[in-house]
């Protein structure tokens, strides 16, 4: 089975059950945002524009390297190479795993320029779950950015690969490339392989109740108008320098890892050790001149607690005066529940950073909302998520045995988004994918597809909406999604357990 055919079309999604009286007070009461964007161009495109007009300019560096735009366009050709040498193509699906480096950016590029499809494969992974997504992806390709074998920069067959990457893939009969060896390769050349808007770029794997991964496949256009999305509300230029923290089976490590490339910007990448150690972060943060920074609201509050205690302990180290994290100007909380009260500590101890409240569904290219938080919304018991990105339709619905009606303002429903952020549904899985996509029975879109959080909202009076909760059995811990059914599914695996119920107990700090 080629990847295409693991993919349903919009036809054979199947209709969501409203009547045509209700199609019509959703769609007066969606929450829209029509905005013209470019999608046209891969980034590979948009770096190598940059790199024509200014090769010098600092593209991605890392805990030990710096590279340029032109040397970052050379080395994802470079990879390119080596990746189509290996058996990669159109449409052919690649992993990429090893080290957070600048060689992770360098090989989703030359996965761009040869129209294949990105998957990430965390080395962090037991190797049995490693080689569970090589699986279900399809991968040809296992691409390794481990220590050693960083980039076409060192010698090829230095270090020594991840023993998980390196099980897993041997478990999946997937054949290992190291990023080293395209040291002696030529630069590959021709245009990006862009044979359309829908064409699927990259896929993520999330759970699922049954205990197997969900591999959800994300568009070109879905996730270049992530990007934009980002770039528009957040102002990004070329002088900012987002941080990219989240490892990389997150869905937040796209955009991380991408979105400065856009604009002519700068990405740092930040390795595990300084991510997770909340002071080396800041300190980072003002020493690089790191100006966006995205974590989950978990984190967000480790960090102000860890500042608050460093600053009673001992002397500031700041040379610049301006405090801990004095030059961001943006700080992004997503992936779980932001509590009002770290708002409200965020607010009074760091006035200089804007705080963005974001929420989206890896189906979804991401977030599909930004909510700048304000004072006016401590006052609230649970806060915004704001309003639509750019070009994303957002409908709370709710259901009765009739069929699904359109909810008013203050009324809870689920959220249902539509647009071009709406991706293709899940690999080679076409149950789970019916019971979570339909056609869009409310406007004529790029996808002309419907995707059902599964997320219990409300819209406040101005239109912006409020997280309430699951209304399944799934959760967010420190970001991470679990399907609490996945859990129970994995420990009955064990001839030992005859029955098993997870909960969810919360040990507040």
């Amino acid at each position: 089975m080629t990847f295409a055919d693991a993919l349903l079309g919009q036809d054979e999604l199947p209709r969501l059950p409203i009547s045509p009286r209700q199609a019509e007070r959703a769609r007066a009461a969606a929450a829209r945002r029509p905005h013209p964007v470019d999608l046209a161009d891969a980034v590979i495109t948009l770096v190598e524009r940059t790199a024509a007009v200014d090769g010098g300019r600092l593209a991605v560096t890392d805990d030990t390297r710096r590279l340029t735009y032109a040397g970052l366009a050379a080395e994802a050709r470079r990879l390119a190479s080596l990746l189509e040498r290996s058996g990669a193509g159109p449409g052919t699906v690649v992993a990429v795993g090893g080290e957070r480096n600048a060689a992770v950016i360098a090989g989703f590029l030359a996965i761009e320029l040869l129209g294949a499809v990105y998957v990430p494969a965390d080395a962090t992974w037991p190797a049995a779950r490693v080689a569970e997504v090589l699986t279900r992806a399809g991968a040809a390709l296992l691409l390794d950015t481990g220590a050693g074998a960083a980039s076409p920069a060192h010698a090829a067959g230095a270090g020594a690969a991840s023993p998980t990457l390196t099980a897993g893939a041997r478990e999946a009969g997937v054949r290992l490339v190291r990023a080293g060896e395209a040291a002696a390769q030529p630069l590959w050349s021709g245009p990006a392989r862009l044979d359309g808007l829908d064409q699927p770029r990259y896929m993520l794997f999330t759970s699922g109740s049954t205990g197997r991964p969900k591999g959800a496949v994300v568009e070109h256009q879905g996730m270049l108008n992530h990007l934009h999305a980002k770039v528009v509300d957040l102002g990004l230029t070329a002088g900012d320098t987002v941080a990219q923290t989240a490892p990389l089976g997150f869905d937040i490590s796209i955009w991380q890892l991408l979105c400065p490339l856009v604009v002519g910007g700068r990405v740092r990448v930040v390795g595990d050790a300084t991510a997770y150690d909340s002071v080396a972060f800041a300190r980072l943060v003002g020493a690089e001149d790191i100006t966006i920074v995205e974590l989950v609201p978990t984190m967000v509050r480790l960090l102000l607690d860890d500042l608050a205690t460093a600053s009673r302990t001992g002397p500031s180290d700041d040379p610049s005066g301006t405090g801990p994290l004095g030059g961001l100007r943006w700080m992004l909380a997503t992936g779980e529940e932001l509590p009002t009260e770290v708002a409200r500590r965020w607010l009074r101890e760091m006035p200089h950073a804007g705080l963005v409240n974001a929420y989206g569904p890896t189906e979804c290219s991401d977030d599909v909302t930004h909510h700048t938080v304000t004072a006016a919304d401590l006052d609230l018991l649970r806060l915004p998520i704001g309003g639509p990105v750019v070009n994303a339709d957002l409908y709370v619905l709710r259901h009765e045995d009739d069929g699904w009606h359109a909810c008013e303002t203050g009324e809870t429903g689920e959220l249902f988004v539509g647009g071009v952020c709406v991706g293709r549904g899940y690999a080679g899985d076409h149950d789970r994918t019916r019971e979570a996509f339909f056609q869009d029975p409310f406007h004529d879109t790029p996808t002309g597809r419907l995707y059902r959080t599964g997320d219990a909202v409300r819209a406040l009076p101005g239109g912006a909406l409020q997280y309430l909760g699951r209304v399944d059995r799934q959760v967010k811990i420190a970001g991470v999604r679990m399907e609490l059914g996945e859990i129970e599914a994995v420990l009955q695996r064990h001839p030992s357990v005859g029955a098993a119920a997870v909960v969810v107990r919360d040990f507040a700090r």
